[in-house]
């Protein structure tokens, strides 16, 4: 039986080369029908039917399909000959006790293996590696085809290669001021030269004797007429096991973990994937794996580890092969399962259900000097449209720096306050939330409402004032940092949360301030100016709906943007020099805290001070970096917004919302280095105010027909923040975008939401159908408490089950 079931794998196989290359031209409905009928009395009456369905009619279905009846035939063949059984998927998720035992087994610490004492551990706990799991999820970074020798004639330079050879001659070779070792083979087609720079004679003479016979690998090079190898890895012909696990097979090549050779961890993991990767479970129901076209997670990561001889090489180191793009699909599908959760029952939970016609709203409206763009009017009719429904407000509001989205929050306000209710707005700094409360408190003085500010740094006496304020309803509006999460802050009747810059907040923290609403599921607005693309806002915010402002306020300079290079930079400090003689206000933007002997980059302790010195002697220069404390970092920002200081050099924590308005320039300096969304974050410090400013980019290294060239012209040539994030999403791809958002909260062994935004949507649709079908997952216990082990903390599960 077993002989039939790997002819029909091989068959499979072979069809799924190449992309499928061969299948438009196969004609195998017949062979299949065969095949069948040979394991028809061996295996379940109901695996066959299933087979037989897919097989039927073929050869004369249109290739979509027949793509996806092979890979559901594959998905069939998870045959578990031991137990004469087919492990079906579909009982993998409801089997739950298999499923624990199997957890515990994963879970199983790598000092129970033989072999792994504790000084190997501690080296391989370095690496994240701890478990059983976290073996079979540590991934190749590359393969080595070793399956042919090749002869010695046939080599080219550049290829890695597999030789065997006679040794005709072996010893020391002396050049002008080096020696070397070299050995001389042959294989009766050609000659290659195998060199070491470093070596121990006595050593090497005992291992290379001329007449024995070896195989080396290693990367060909040519030197003249002659083909040479430098350091090959070598074997004697009768190191019978070495040769058998690592010549005639495509080798899996690990990162690398410190003073570990690369073949004791391949054997660790290899050996750990045969006896282990039977425990992993298969937790995505057969019917979503098979119409996206995807494998398994146990199926993928079997062929990473041990690929199999007939595999296609190409396929398999291709970065966009099925394997890596299965494993990615899953960790995508965890998180939008956990999210298409949230979001079914956040839409059952009981809110407030808000009369949304304002006199409030209507009179703050008509008091203001200037109008509303369309965009905000658009935005305040969806956020109404929410509040007025019973089910809790859930919105992600996007807009770029300036565009106004204060304005809007603050009318959602307005709603709340009207109706009896208080409002709180999260900002991830004291000094952005002092930011909104001055903005606020001028608006709030227009209608008489009475708002606070809460921060860490408030005076006790205050801040006992402010909590009494907020437990008697005294107070409608708070403004603050972290400190309203603490525990003895309490609302008398908490009605709508605002929370500023959302990639500072996890869906943890919007949780937690939810909860101050006693007995009632408050609204909740989150703000943020990262310009994110909107397929991936709506995928990566999967429970919150998106609002976007992209019109910018009636009169609003637009930032005027400039490229310079090193040979011409010296203008661009002329420009900010004339504009701090106006007075005017500059920032300096620097990579690096301290030089760093590895980075030629200018540093912001370093450069600055010689900045100080030099170019900027005339005026007051402050100095601002990350590894500053907070109340240090607060007390220059400070300095410099009360206009103290006439230049600010900085890294990159300017990037969040200070406004002061009388900075118009900012210089940029190795603006290669960054990302074109944080380039464009911040740009948007600059221009607050109603003069004309300036950013100049200064470059190092680069040419007018370069890449990084043309990026950083995208800049000079747009101020739209959404504009720039789709340049940067196809020029720089992974992680730019997110930036902070992407680490802690969004840990992923494989998948990267921006690179994979095609899986990142066909996940969504997958988890969000499958929620509408079974909206508890009742029906897929493993899944549920799959999920529930994966995202419980980070999505805050445990509220909505």
């Amino acid at each position: 039986m077993e002989e039939w079931i790997n002819r029909l794998r091989n068959l499979l196989d072979n069809l799924s080369k190449n992309n499928y290359a061969l299948l438009p031209k196969s004609k195998v409905e017949r062979t299949l029908f065969q095949i069948l009928e040979k394991l028809n009395e061996k295996l379940p009456k109901e695996i066959i039917e299933r087979a037989e369905k897919l097989v039927e009619g073929f050869d004369s279905s249109p290739l979509d399909e027949r793509i996806e009846r092979i890979i559901a035939l594959k998905s069939l063949l998870e045959y578990d000959i031991k137990n004469d059984s087919f492990s079906s998927i579909e009982e993998e998720l409801s089997d739950l006790d298999t499923y624990r035992k199997n957890r515990e087994i994963l879970s199983t610490s790598l000092l129970n293996l033989r072999g792994i004492g504790p000084k190997i551990y501690k080296k391989l706990e370095k690496k994240g590696l701890k478990t059983i799991e976290d073996i079979l999820y540590f991934l190749p970074k590359a393969y080595e085809d070793r399956r042919i020798i090749i002869p010695i004639s046939s080599l080219k330079e550049g290829q890695k290669a597999v030789v065997f050879g006679e040794i005709i001659k072996s010893g020391v070779n002396y050049y002008s001021k080096r020696k070397t070792y070299e050995v001389l083979i042959h294989d009766g087609t050609g000659f290659l030269i195998l060199k070491w720079f470093n070596f121990k004679e006595n050593v090497w003479r005992g291992l290379y004797k001329v007449g024995s016979k070896i195989y080396a690998i290693g990367e060909v090079k040519r030197f003249l007429k002659t083909y040479e190898m430098h350091h090959p890895e070598t074997f004697d012909e009768n190191e019978n096991e070495k040769i058998d696990t690592e010549i005639g097979h495509i080798l899996p090549i690990y990162p690398s973990i410190e003073n570990l050779s690369d073949r004791f961890i391949r054997k660790l993991i290899q050996e750990v994937t045969k006896e282990y990767i039977q425990f992993l479970h298969n937790f995505i129901p057969q019917e979503i794996l098979r119409k996206n076209r995807l494998l398994s997670v146990k199926e993928a990561l079997k062929i990473l580890h041990l690929p199999p001889n007939d595999i296609n090489y190409e396929e398999l180191i291709s970065e966009n092969n099925i394997y890596l793009r299965s494993l990615a699909f899953e960790e995508l599908f965890f998180l939008e399962l956990g999210l298409a959760l949230r979001k079914s029952k956040l839409s059952k939970e009981k809110g407030i259900a808000f009369n949304v016609e304002s006199k409030l709203v209507d009179d703050f409206l008509s008091k203001l000097p200037f109008e509303l763009t369309s965009d905000q009017k658009r935005v305040i009719e969806e956020i109404k449209r929410d509040m007025a429904k019973e089910t809790p407000m859930n919105r992600l509001l996007q807009g770029d720096v300036g565009c106004g989205k204060t304005i809007v929050a603050f009318v959602a306000g307005l709603i709340a306050i009207e109706n009896g209710y208080q409002v709180a707005l999260m900002a991830p700094t004291e000094i952005l939330a002092e930011q909104h409360y001055r903005n606020f408190r001028q608006y709030a003085q227009l209608i008489g409402i009475n708002s606070a500010l809460l921060t860490g740094g408030t005076l006790p006496s205050r801040k006992r004032e402010i909590k009494f304020g907020l437990s008697t309803g005294h107070i409608n509006f708070v403004i603050g940092t972290h400190a309203l999460f603490q525990e003895d802050v309490e609302f008398k009747k908490l009605g709508l949360v605002i929370i500023d810059e959302q990639h500072r907040f996890g869906v943890l923290q919007r949780a937690s301030l939810r909860e101050k609403a006693k007995g009632v599921i408050p609204d909740t607005l989150v703000m943020t100016a990262t310009p994110i693309p909107r397929t991936l806002a709506l995928t990566v915010y999967g429970d919150l709906d998106v609002s976007i402002i992209r019109e910018m306020p009636k009169g609003r300079k637009p930032v005027i943007t400039k490229l310079f290079t090193e040979s011409n930079k010296h203008m661009a400090y002329e420009e900010l020099k004339r504009e701090l003689r106006s007075g005017n206000q500059g920032y300096i933007i620097l990579p690096l805290i301290e030089e760093s002997e590895a980075l030629d980059l200018k540093a912001v302790l370093s450069y600055g001070e010689e900045l100080k010195k030099t170019i900027l002697k005339e005026f007051r220069v402050g100095i601002l970096h990350g590894k500053m404390s907070s109340s240090e970092k607060e007390r220059i920002m400070r300095d410099f917004k009360s206009g103290h200081f006439q230049v600010l050099i900085s890294t990159t924590v300017v990037e969040v919302g200070v406004d002061v308005p009388q900075a118009t320039v900012m210089i940029i300096e190795h603006a290669e280095r960054f990302g074109l969304s944080q380039l464009h974050q911040l740009r948007g410090r600059v221009g607050r105010g109603e003069k004309q400013s300036y950013c100049f980019l200064i470059a190092y290294k680069i040419s007018p027909n370069s890449e990084a060239y043309r990026r950083l012209q995208v800049l000079c040539q747009t101020n739209d923040g959404f504009k720039i994030a789709e340049a940067d999403l196809q020029l720089r791809g992974p992680g730019d975008i997110f930036g902070t958002q992407q680490s802690g909260f969004l840990e992923f062994k494989r998948a990267d939401p921006v690179r994979d935004i095609d899986l990142l949507i066909r996940a969504k649709e997958s988890a969000f159908e499958l929620i509408e079908k079974s909206q508890d997952l009742k029906e897929y216990p493993v899944l549920r408490e799959e999920l529930f082990r994966r995202w419980e903390e980070k999505l805050k599960l445990s509220e909505v089950a």
